[in-house]
């Protein structure tokens, strides 16, 4: 419900009056259901729960709500001219059909955009993608959040226990996890015969608990959600099928895990 609300509001489109209202309104709901221990049938974003916690936002949040954005913007940190690619200080944004031109700061589109500035560019984009963009609604959403939470209580979670505070411990069939899991890197020959990774989901399916289970699945997808028609249907950022992998890497090259 949360989620198909969200993405039915975001731009005012379906209520352009007074749409404002209706933020407001969904954040005293998520709050009472914090309150009184309800859960929310939905998940959000991940950015969103950090947005309640007065997180701040980085690049991975970039990535996990629009990786395609996210990699065309890490391309240009690594140009070795990137005023080649004749950019300002600008956006493009679609609207009912029709393109618009918003300015990523002030007079955007008479900055051009340069190796030297480059990094203001890339934080340009993030600051308009994540926040500007939707600050009237997000605002609006907070405050009704904090109408019924006061905001020094959250200070306790962090933006994952406050995920499953909201929405619960997901129902997670180790079966049909493990049976909708792809191996690749070290692990693409042997796959669930590899030792290593017979390692990995016996600690997952008989030392986790249901709590650890869902941080595992937030730390590799952003989320702890499992669809319902289970793991076979996963998706990535782009909306299409991406199953849960096990990606075998050399130790020397990568010391600790790694996830999205």
């Amino acid at each position: 419900m949360v989620a198909d609300l969200l993405l039915l509001l975001l731009t005012g489109i379906s209520c352009p009056d007074d749409h404002l209202i209706y933020f407001r309104f969904l954040g005293r709901v998520m709050g009472r259901a914090l309150f009184d221990r309800q859960l929310i049938n939905g998940h959000m974003v991940r950015h969103m729960y950090k947005h309640l916690l007065g997180w701040p936002i980085t690049f991975e949040d970039l990535e996990l709500d629009d990786e395609e954005y996210y990699q065309s913007l890490k391309k240009l940190a690594h140009m070795e001219d990137v005023s080649n690619m004749y950019l300002d200080f600008t956006a493009t944004e679609e609207r009912m059909g029709v393109n618009h031109e918003i300015d990523l700061i002030e007079n955007g589109a008479m900055k051009e955009v340069t190796n030297d500035n480059v990094a203001e560019y890339l934080e340009a984009n993030l600051k308009y993608r994540m926040l500007s963009r939707t600050k009237p609604q997000m605002t609006e959403l907070l405050l009704g959040f904090y109408d019924v939470v006061p905001e020094p209580a959250l200070t306790v979670f962090d933006f994952q226990e406050l995920e499953l505070m909201l929405c619960g411990l997901p129902e997670i069939d180790m079966e049909d996890w493990e049976a909708n899991t792809l191996y690749s890197g070290l692990y693409e020959g042997k796959g669930k015969r590899d030792q290593v990774v017979t390692w990995f989901w016996e600690v997952v399916r008989d030392d986790f608990d249901q709590e650890m289970k869902a941080r595992l699945l937030q730390f590799v997808t952003g989320t702890s959600g499992v669809p319902s028609r289970g793991f076979s249907v996963l998706q990535g950022n782009d909306g299409n099928i991406k199953k849960f992998s096990v990606h075998g890497v050399q130790e020397s090259s990568f010391p600790y895990p790694r996830a999205q």
